[in-house]
């Protein structure tokens, strides 16, 4: 495959992300799209007949465990396990608050149902496209795809989709939902990470098209001086 030694060192880090999150994307596409389950088309509809208490059903518990399950891995493997990097600090706080979302949603059936599954297509094309262009030639990179992916499902299905419903629709259904406010604020963090990591990929693809960058470079990795200093 003609890998870079530092390629090389990302590869099973880069290829079980890719794994998890085709799993996890594909799971997500069969609760929204092959089931019952109206939340896609109709966000207000998890907070239809909401109580405390309410039984979870067996195909999304399925979704909560998965989630949980690497999201607890993804904290302790971004902190000591895999390359650290510019924004491995958000990428931390990131694990944090999507951990404590799916937890707390799942504990107190507040109708934060994870729609990660159906969110994580930027997941699978970033670790796609690494492992698919790691011959470093920047000009062979349809530049477009990790932009418009994140662009389209971070920054435009998920206010769209999820904030409209948590922040809106759930106070509209049920006006003394529990922990409004917490649940809210945690996903507005989410959004605000979305556009820093934006912010990273339209950076890229500048210097790219600039002219800039001579290989296939992850932006956010340190340069070889700074991390001599």
């Amino acid at each position: 495959c003609n890998l870079q030694p530092k390629d090389a060192a990302k590869m099973p880090e880069s290829a079980w992300k890719l794994f998890f999150y085709t799993l996890s994307w594909s799971y997500g596409i069969y609760l929204l799209f092959f089931t019952d389950y109206p939340f896609f088309y109709d966000p207000p509809s998890v907070f239809y007949d909401w109580k405390k208490g309410m039984d979870v059903p067996t195909d999304i518990a399925i979704a909560y465990l998965l989630q949980c399950s690497f999201y607890g891995h993804s904290i302790y493997a971004t902190a000591y396990m895999d390359t650290w990097r510019k924004d491995s600090v958000v990428m931390l706080l990131h694990h944090v608050v999507t951990l404590t979302l799916i937890a707390f949603s799942y504990a107190f059936r507040s109708g934060c149902l994870d729609y990660s599954g159906s969110l994580s297509a930027p997941g699978v094309m970033g670790h796609g496209h690494w492992l698919l262009t790691s011959t470093r030639h920047p000009t062979r990179l349809p530049l477009c795809s990790p932009l418009s992916y994140r662009f389209w499902f971070r920054l435009y299905w998920f206010p769209l989709k999820v904030l409209y419903a948590t922040c809106y629709s759930s106070l509209q259904l049920v006006p003394n939902i529990p922990f409004y406010f917490f649940f809210n604020a945690l996903l507005l963090v989410l959004t605000l990470m979305n556009i820093y990591w934006f912010l990273y990929i339209v950076l890229f693809v500048a210097k790219v098209l600039m002219g800039q960058m001579q290989e296939v470079n992850d932006v956010r990795e340190y340069d070889v001086e700074d991390s001599k200093k």
